[in-house]
């Protein structure tokens, strides 16, 4: 089965009070324990920003170069994410749709293959 990535950045969250961020991390939390008790909980962390990045890499004369900090200033950033890992394009949007209602803000989801199966069978669709 392949593994969905439900995330949401940053800037797309309007400000919110500790009371609001309470409420809504109270009710996201009920949701990932239904996708817990349904078996499609992978991973999730929320909080995200800036001052969560370690370091950046970027290659310079073909060695990596690491850097303190996120790669480059900005106001966009991930501010949260879960993984699950479910059948269908459909299973994916109902649980993104979950975390949108209980959060009040946008979601965007990611498919990934979710093993050799997956990878295999995709090739074998696209004829290859």
């Amino acid at each position: 089965m392949p593994n969905y990535l439900i995330a949401f950045n940053d800037e797309w969250v309007p400000p919110q009070t500790t009371e609001q961020l309470q409420t809504k991390s109270q009710a996201s939390m009920a949701v990932l324990e239904e996708m817990k008790q349904a078996g499609v909980f992978v991973f999730a962390d929320g909080g995200i920003d800036a001052s969560t990045a370690l370091f950046s890499v970027q290659l310079r004369g073909g060695e990596p170069a690491f850097t303190d900090g996120p790669f480059v200033e900005t106001q966009e950033h991930l501010g949260g994410f879960t993984v699950i890992n479910v059948s269908t394009d459909d299973d994916a949007r109902y649980w993104a749709g979950r975390l949108a209602l209980s959060l009040d803000w946008p979601q965007e989801v990611h498919r990934f293959p979710g093993g050799v199966e997956d990878i295999i069978d995709r090739q074998t669709a696209e004829g290859e």
